[in-house]
């Protein structure tokens, strides 16, 4: 059952800030100073040092903020912040606020001001998340990436902020919803994860995921709002974002299976069910084209085909707007292919994973 209430003002609750960090040595730095340089100072930065080898924890402390250093966890990124958690929450207020946030993304000055703004203005939000831009660097793939990211932010912002998923780039949450969802695990209405508690379901690849699940059938609302803004991490390599992403695909294709057939699972099922189509329209049009050149019949302007291929050329230039009339133009070459027939394969490979069942890999 949804927690709602009466909460004191925003201006007197306390904002703890957790940052999960394992070997972060390069950037936790200016991650830091986006905390430290907001409108809305948080009370306390905790960076979370997590079985790191590097100077992340020396450069921390170096940049005014506490470090809690992990004891033989093994759970990745929801091991450290349960670990964290369970030391920090016994000492705050229902009321106080909790943000977590990655170690390569650095938040807008005045993130923490606008998300507890919203937060406070909605008893029942259960999440405020971050509207993510990509940060500079990586070349093509980046580039890429960056155009990704602009799409995803123009839809959020066209949904006035709803959306599927809080992601761990950065989310704000009250205490008491945290507790609330600790107790849901433990008393048999959430999942149990790992059976010993915590916030985080250490056993999912993609914990901010399944945190959106629990939030969702609690009955929590979550949203992202447009003005929540930051910028994160790309991944500088094609072999790097084929980890990033066959995890977060394979991790949200289980987080369906883990809860089932809900009115709250019932539009991530229905994303999934599209991106099989998806999958199987790109095989079929790619192979009818393979086909026309290896028999060596030509290629024949089909209407159907001319009428996809038109469809997916202005989805592309219009989607990208955010980003201006250079990167319009260039996206109506369908230059962009390459990482959407990556995309695919990458769905492909997380779908079969999950149903063989084949051993997970962070």
């Amino acid at each position: 059952m949804l927690r709602g209430g009466r909460y004191r003002a925003a201006g007197n609750s306390i904002i703890t800030v957790l940052v999960p960090a394992h070997n972060e040595a390069a950037g936790i730095g200016e991650t830091i100073k986006s905390l430290t340089g907001q409108t809305c100072v948080p009370h306390r930065v905790i960076v979370i040092a997590d079985n790191c080898t590097d100077d992340t924890e020396a450069i921390a402390l170096a940049h005014g903020a506490e470090v809690i250093r992990t004891v033989g966890n093994t759970d990745k990124k929801a091991g450290a912040l349960n670990f964290a958690l369970a030391g920090v929450l016994p000492d705050l207020a229902p009321d106080d606020l909790i943000l977590v946030q990655d170690a390569d993304s650095q938040l807008s000055p005045d993130f923490i001001e606008r998300a507890v703004g919203h937060l406070f203005a909605d008893p029942f939000l259960g999440a405020v998340g971050g509207v993510f831009s990509g940060a500079t660097g990586g070349g093509f793939v980046g580039h890429l990436q960056r155009n990704e990211y602009a799409r995803y932010a123009r839809d959020v912002r066209r949904l006035n902020g709803k959306c599927l998923v809080v992601t761990g780039t950065a989310a704000l949450f009250r205490v008491l919803t945290l507790e609330h969802v600790v107790e849901a695990r433990l008393d048999g209405t959430l999942p149990p994860g790992n059976g010993r508690g915590g916030v985080y379901d250490t056993t999912v690849l993609t914990e901010d995921n399944e945190l959106s699940f629990a939030l969702l059938t609690l009955g929590y609302r979550i949203k992202s709002p447009a003005d929540c803004t930051l910028v994160t991490e790309i991944m500088p390599s094609w072999r790097e974002l084929w980890g990033q992403r066959l995890r977060w695909k394979r991790g949200a294709v289980e987080n369906c299976v883990q809860y089932g057939w809900t009115k709250v699972t019932r539009p991530y099922w229905g994303r999934q069910l599209l991106a099989m189509a998806g999958v199987l329209v790109t095989l079929i049009y790619f192979g009818t084209v393979a086909f026309a050149l290896g028999t060596g019949s030509g290629l024949h302007l089909h209407p159907f085909w001319l009428a996809v291929t038109g469809v997916f050329v202005i989805e592309r230039v219009v989607t990208v707007r955010l980003r201006g009339w250079k990167y319009m133009l260039a996206a109506a070459t369908m230059y962009e292919l390459v990482i959407d027939l990556f995309l695919q394969v990458v769905h492909s490979k997380a779908y079969l994973d999950a149903a063989l069942n084949n051993k997970k890999a962070w």
